[in-house]
This record gives C-alpha cells, sequence and structure tokens, in this order.
C-alpha cells in the first residue's frame, strides 16, 4: 500500500475504467488518506474517521467497478449490498446488520486463502508423504534377521513410489482416503448464520464439541493430493489468529458498498412506502456513524470503515435522503454519462476490454478474430444511438452489441471455414442497422 500514491492509484484505475476522472482522483484520496491514518500518532488516530463517498451518475458508468477496483488494489475485504433489500425493523427483508457480517465472512476467507498460502509448501509435503502412506502401509515389524532387508526394501519402494507422485504419473489410481462426514442435518438446522439473523448466537465452539464423523471415499490419487493437502492446511493454520487478523482488516480496511441508495430515498412524502425508506434509511445511520455489530466471530466495530454508496437518483436527489444520512457521505462525486467515443475506447483500452475478451474466447475454438478499428468505431456509435432511443444502461449495451454482432460465428465454432474472421463497419451496418431501425424488436433484442 506504501507505494500506492493517489496518482499510482488513479493510474491503475486507468487501466479498467474509462473516464471518470473527479470520481478516480476522490476515491484514490480516500483510499490513500486509510494509509495516512494508519501513520499518525496513536492519540489522535482514533479521532479521524474515514470520509464517505457517494456516488452519483447513471447506471452502467463504471461506479460499482471503481470500487471493486479499488478494494482490489488495497487487497481489503470488501462487499457490495443493494440499499433496496434492506427493510425497517420489523418488516420481512435483510437486517441491515447483515452488511457487516457479510464483509466479515469475506474478511475471514481472505485471510485463510493467505494464511493457507504460508503452509502451502509445508502442507503438500505432509500430504503427500500421508498419501505414500496409504499406498504403500509400512511393513509388520520382524523380529529375525531380515526386518533390516525389509526395511530397507520399503524405503527404496517408497522413494520410487515419491518420485512416480511427483511426477504424476499415479494421478489416474484410485485410493481411499478419510474425510469428514459433513452430513450433519442438526448444525444444518440451528446454523449460526441463521440464528444471527434472530439476534442470536450459538456458544463458542459449539459445533467443534459435536463429534465428528469420518468416512471412507474413493478419489483418484491426483484428488486425494488435493483434499489431504487442504486438512493439512487447516490443521496447520491458528484459525483463532486467523479470526483476529481478519476482524481487525474488517474493521481497520474494510469497504462496504451500498448501491442503490437512491431507491431508499423518500420524495418530500411521509405517508406509504416512503415511510419505510426512511426507516431503513435510520436503520443504516447507525452503522455508517460507527456502531458494534455483533456477529458469529465476535463483537465488530464499523467506526473506521470506508462506505461507499451510489446511486442514479433519477427520480430523487441526494438531498432527499435524511440529513443525518447526507452528513456521513461528505464527499460526493458526479459520474458523467458515457459517450459515443468513450464507448470506442471501453471497447479498446482496459485490460479486460470486450474486444479482447470475445478475441480470446473465439480463439479457442481456433478462429482469430480481427476488428477493424473503424468497426469498432461503428460498433461504439450503434451502442450508443440504442441507448439514446432506449433505456441507458450505459456500457452494459456492448455487451448485447457485440453478442448479437458476433452471434452467428459463436454458434457455428468449431469450423474449419472460420479459421479467420475479420469485423468491417459494413458488416456491423448490416448486422444491427435493421434491428435499431425496428424499434419495437429492439426492444426484445437490445
Amino acid at each position: 500500500m506504501e507505494e500506492l500514491t493517489p496518482r499510482e492509484i488513479v493510474k491503475e484505475l486507468d487501466k479498467y475504467i474509462i473516464g471518470q476522472d473527479a470520481a478516480k482522483r476522490s476515491v484514490a484520496i480516500a483510499l490513500r488518506n486509510r494509509w495516512r491514518r494508519k501513520r499518525v500518532e496513536e492519540s489522535i488516530r482514533d479521532e479521524i474517521m474515514p470520509a464517505n463517498i457517494i456516488m452519483i451518475g447513471p447506471t452502467g458508468v463504471g461506479k460499482t467497478e471503481v470500487a471493486r477496483r479499488l478494494a482490489k488494489l488495497a487487497q481489503a475485504p470488501f462487499v457490495k449490498v443493494e440499499a433496496s433489500k434492506f427493510t425497517e425493523i420489523g418488516y420481512v427483508g435483510r437486517d441491515v446488520d447483515s452488511m457487516v457480517r457479510d464483509l466479515v465472512d469475506i474478511a475471514i476467507a481472505m485471510e485463510k486463502e493467505r494464511s493457507f498460502s504460508e503452509v502451502e509448501g509445508r502442507a503438500r509435503a505432509s500430504a503427500l508423504s500421508r498419501l505414500l502412506d496409504i499406498l504403500l502401509p509400512a511393513a509388520r515389524g520382524e523380529n529375525d534377521e531380515n526386518s533390516e532387508e525389509a526395511a530397507e526394501r520399503h524405503r527404496r519402494t517408497r522413494e520410487k513410489l515419491a518420485a512416480k507422485l511427483e511426477s504424476g504419473a499415479l494421478d489416474a489410481r484410485e485410493v481411499t482416503i478419510e474425510v469428514e462426514d459433513r452430513h450433519r442435518p442438526l448444525i444444518e438446522v440451528f446454523s449460526n448464520a441463521g440464528l444471527e439473523e434472530m439476534g442470536l448466537k450459538l456458544p463458542d465452539g459449539f459445533e467443534n464439541m459435536m463429534p465428528k464423523r469420518k468416512k471412507g471415499r474413493t478419489v483418484t490419487v491426483a484428488e486425494a493430493a488435493k483434499i489431504l493437502t487442504h486438512q493439512e492446511k487447516e490443521r496447520l493454520v491458528d484459525m483463532d489468529k486467523v479470526v483476529s487478523r481478519a476482524l481487525r482488516a474488517a474493521e481497520e480496511t474494510g469497504i462496504i458498498f451500498i448501491d442503490e441508495i437512491d431507491k431508499i430515498a423518500s420524495r418530500g412524502s411521509v405517508h406509504g412506502p416512503d415511510v419505510s425508506r426512511e426507516g431503513v434509511q435510520r436503520d443504516i445511520l447507525p452503522i455508517v456513524e460507527g456502531t458494534s455489530v455483533t456477529t458469529k466471530y465476535g463483537i465488530v466495530k464499523t467506526d473506521h470503515m470506508l462506505f461507499i454508496a451510489a446511486g442514479a437518483f433519477h427520480m430523487t436527489k441526494p438531498t432527499d435522503l435524511i440529513p443525518e444520512l447526507q452528513g456521513r457521505f461528505p464527499i460526493r462525486v458526479e459520474f458523467k454519462a458515457l459517450t459515443a467515443h468513450d464507448f470506442e475506447r471501453i471497447l479498446l483500452e482496459p485490460e479486460n476490454a470486450l474486444i479482447k475478451q470475445y478475441t480470446a474466447i473465439m480463439r479457442t475454438e481456433g478462429c482469430e478474430v480481427v476488428f477493424e478499428r473503424e468497426a469498432v468505431r461503428e460498433i461504439a456509435r450503434m451502442a450508443f444511438l440504442v441507448n439514446q432511443k432506449m433505456e441507458n444502461i450505459g456500457a452494459r449495451r456492448l455487451h448485447t452489441v457485440l453478442t448479437i454482432l458476433l452471434e452467428d460465428y459463436l454458434f457455428d465454432l468449431p469450423n474449419e471455414k472460420l479459421a479467420s474472421v475479420s469485423i468491417t463497419p459494413a458488416m456491423v451496418q448490416e448486422k444491427l442497422e435493421s434491428i435499431i431501425r425496428d424499434e419495437d424488436l429492439a426492444k426484445y433484442i437490445l
């Protein structure tokens, strides 16, 4: 994180998101400030609160992608939730505390994966040793002079087997290994996750108190190596340390992305569904302000989590949110609608550009597809035109246009006659012009 200055963060975001420079600057500063906070004097560190961000702009312009890439850069726990899925306390729906629990679960999974990678070598060595024991059980002890000779013979055989095991020569052979029987209906019915939603919690270590049943499972040697390696990782990793580090990561670096926040904004009325919308806002408020949430791993504080909210705000305005919630999102970033030129750049420039994706997909079937630059420009123009005539869904429209354009090729592959395909402007116009012209048909296809 130290080398990720705001300029470097923006440079990394530029690899995947076209335009939206103001938004990138804001989130880059917010991310860097988290690193800066960790290095200030401890006496003032707890007083520095994250500057939460609210993103305003139409769908498909990169709001979610900016937040997701930001979390990936920081290697921080990240969860995306939709505000419209939550309901006021007392109504049927998700409890707002569940967003924090989801973040903690992701933090645990990330930290567990990181810890597993640290013991990968030791775990694999132990797993292969166990696998050799299964393939070549230890010889029974003998009390005569042949015992030493038998032990030496066993050692040489084991070394040969180990070499074959490493080379993959035994991968297809079947062995029977012991695995934990996970079919335990009692635990499934009374799961921690379900009880959490009801505000209850099983005692710590309750599941570990239940007897673990083993069962034999016949698998290939290759599959057995994976299963046994995972078992060894579980044995080598201290889960108490994993949980401790994960909770700290969730509290200090966690990012919660609240999408569709405009859907819970009230439009000046206090009747009907607007009452419930305002109730959801008031339930979310303490989470954003900073509170303690009970999870199955312990108490988690939300004071220093970064909250990024986003919404199109077509029917409402950010000022329609309750004032207290508005005040908790001091940084407002407006995303601009994408132009035809932006679409062209989106098709070509990002590292995960759609043109690159479709080229790679078709190459798997032995077909090299080449998009002429003018054809790409025409695809971008068509996508922009459809967005203008119908619902504006932003860059997502490019997926639809490209799928329609390449549909026949994708259906016919593999085909020796399609070893090379060149996409021309004329081809784009011929395939898409009639669909765009027929507005009734376009409603269903594009």
